[in-house]
This record gives structure tokens, sequence and C-alpha cells, in this order.
């Protein structure tokens, strides 16, 4: 595909809770330039009533960042809404997709599918009061409203009557009664096809897929399939270190590939200003965690980090003397990346020895 035909969805790092803070996102967009970069949802509730800075904050270098509500009340969602765009984010999406008991209690997330045209009342309401996309993510069905028929009725009402443009299709169904948030990422089978004839319905519309995508040559093959764009989950933080080939291999493959150790002097510093301003060490080091599994010294890497962080909370040598247990940070290459990036090749490793330009 042409970098000209790109949407601006062409490949993003889902919301995630307890993950996609603003340190992850601040790591994550080190190594990948291009990638949209999305939140953890936020409900109307927690913004309206709570700390806003606390869960609004951002650095300006995490752009393109999208915010993610949860809620289904018009004008909640409209405040909300208007808080995330004076703040600057990119985007607003409304999650339709989390199956959780907590959020069903609150009367959103996936139980929202069964009532499309509040998802519609929603949405408009959040579009008549800002200027930056208003986009719904959502899974395919609910319990045994889980056909073809009823997944294209949603997306009639909420894009028709919602004027939503822009659907994010975690292609599997949501069980609302009998499976934890957990199991319904992984019990209910995928249907990747139902994104393939959805975008058919309706072409004028644009469809992100997500759902296990889990390699990036499994990535370019569904990108053809799905020029709207892709939507990566868990396998953006249990093996973080692929998304530095993220740009070369989804967008521009004359583009530079950060080294290991790039990466982490610049988020060296950013823990560093991090600490100025009152945060303590374990949020920061979190996302660093997975950064070198599968090489020599990881383990004891991780286990530094995880025994030192909580007891040295703004001593930065506890990452300097992790960083000295991984004796190849650059070169090595792990089973791991290898199936990431060119299962089921190896990675080349002129690749690997790329400076971060």
């Amino acid at each position: 595909m042409e970098p000209t035909t790109r949407t601006p969805w062409h490949f993003c790092i889902a919301p995630m809770l307890d993950w996609t803070d603003r340190h992850y996102r601040y790591l994550a967009r080190l190594m990948t330039l291009h990638a949209r970069l999305y939140t953890e949802m936020v409900t109307t509730g927690a913004l309206l009533h709570g700390d806003v800075s606390r869960h609004l904050h951002f650095n300006p270098t995490e752009h393109p960042v999208a915010l993610q509500l949860g809620g289904s009340d018009p004008s909640d969602l409209s405040k909300a809404a208007v808080l995330g765009a004076e703040w600057g984010y990119d985007e607003i999406n409304l999650n339709v997709g989390c199956p959780s008991d907590r959020v069903q209690n609150g009367s959103f997330g996936a139980c929202l599918m069964a009532t499309p045209e509040v998802v519609a009342a929603g949405v408009r309401a959040m579009q008549a009061s800002v200027d930056v996309p208003v986009t719904v993510k959502t899974r395919v069905g609910i319990d045994r409203s889980d056909t073809f028929d009823a997944f294209a009725r949603f997306i009639d009402i909420v894009a028709g009557q919602g004027g939503c443009a822009v659907f994010i299709i975690h292609a599997r169904k949501a069980w609302l009664d009998g499976l934890s948030p957990k199991e319904n990422r992984e019990i209910p089978p995928l249907r990747r096809d139902f994104v393939y004839r959805i975008q058919d319905s309706f072409p004028e519309l644009t469809f992100v897929l997500n759902g296990k995508l889990e390699t990036l040559p499994e990535m370019q093959t569904e990108l053809a399939q799905v020029p709207g764009g892709i939507m990566i989950g868990r396998a953006a933080y249990q093996h973080i270190d692929w998304l530095r080939f993220v740009d070369q291999m989804l967008f521009d493959h004359s583009a530079p590939i950060p080294t290991r150790s790039a990466v982490v002097q610049e988020y060296r510093a950013y823990m560093l200003q991090a600490f100025e301003s009152g945060t303590p060490m374990p949020p920061l080091l979190k996302p660093l965690l997975t950064l070198f599994n599968g090489l020599p010294g990881a383990r004891a890497f991780r286990r530094h980090l995880s025994e030192q962080g909580p007891k040295r909370k703004t001593d930065i040598h506890v990452l300097d003397e992790a960083l000295a247990l991984i004796p190849d940070p650059d070169t090595a290459v792990s089973a791991e990346l290898e199936w990431r990036c060119s299962s089921p090749h190896a990675v080349p490793h002129a690749m690997v020895d790329q400076k971060f330009g």
C-alpha cells in the first residue's frame, strides 16, 4: 500500500487497562514514530468528578494519541470529550467492547452493543462538541446476538444515526455472563471474516481490525485485507522489543530501527524528568520489563528492577545496574523477536544493527 493511501489508523496500539499509561506510551513512541497510541479507558465519571490532570496529562511526543472513554450518557460523554480535546488528544474513542462486570454495572462497554441507538446518541453528542475524530471500538457481537446481520445492524445505526465514520473491531464476540475479561479475549473464536464482510457492506466507512495479531508478517497480510488499519493489544506489551521494527516493516522500508540502548537512554532521561515531578520509580520501570525478554541476562534484569525499584524510588542507578546485567543489548536476537518480525525466517542482523536516526 502506498503511503498516500494509509489512514491515520494504519497501525494502532490498543487501549489496555493497567498497561497503556503515559509511561508505556512514551516508551512505545521511542520505538515507533508512526503508531497511533491509545490511553487506558477513562470513565466519564472519573473525568467529570475526579482528578482531570491525573487522567489526561501526557507528553507531547506521544502524538498521535487518542483518549478512550467509557460511558453511555450523551451529556457526560460530550463534556468528557471536550476535556479530551482541550488537553490535546487527537481522537476520542468510545469503548463498546469491554465485557467486565464493573463496566456492565456502569451501563457501558460491550453491553452497549444491545442498544446501538444509545451508542449513536453518545457519538452524535461528542461529534457536536469536538473537532477531532470520534471513533468506536466494539466487538462483532454479544452473547447469542452474534450473527453478521446483527453486527451489520449495529454498524448501520451507529454510522447512520450517530455519524461515526471509524470503527475499531475486536473480531470476537463477548460473553457478558460466564466469562472473565481475560477469557473473553481468548475463548470466543476469532471472526475476522466479519470485518472483511462489514467493510464490503459499508465501503464509505473505515474499519480497523483488532484481535490476536502477533507477527509483523501477519500484520502486513491483514493490512492488505483491511486497508483501514490494524490494532495490536497484548503483543504490544508481552514482548515490547518488536515495536522497534514497526516503522520499517509497516510504513517505510528505509526507516531507521532504534537500538535497544538508544531507546533505554532516552527513556532514562524521561525518568529523571518524571522524578522531578514526583513520579516514583515502579510505574516508570514497568514498561521496560519485557524489553530484553529472551536475551542473556533478561531474568536478572527484571529481577533487579522489581526488587530494587520499590526500595530506591528515585535512584536512577537502579536502571543502570540492571542494564549492566545484559551483556549484549543491541546485537542479540531472541527467538521471540525472530518470530514476531519475520517468522519463520530469522531477523536480518543488518536490521538489528541499525542505529537510532
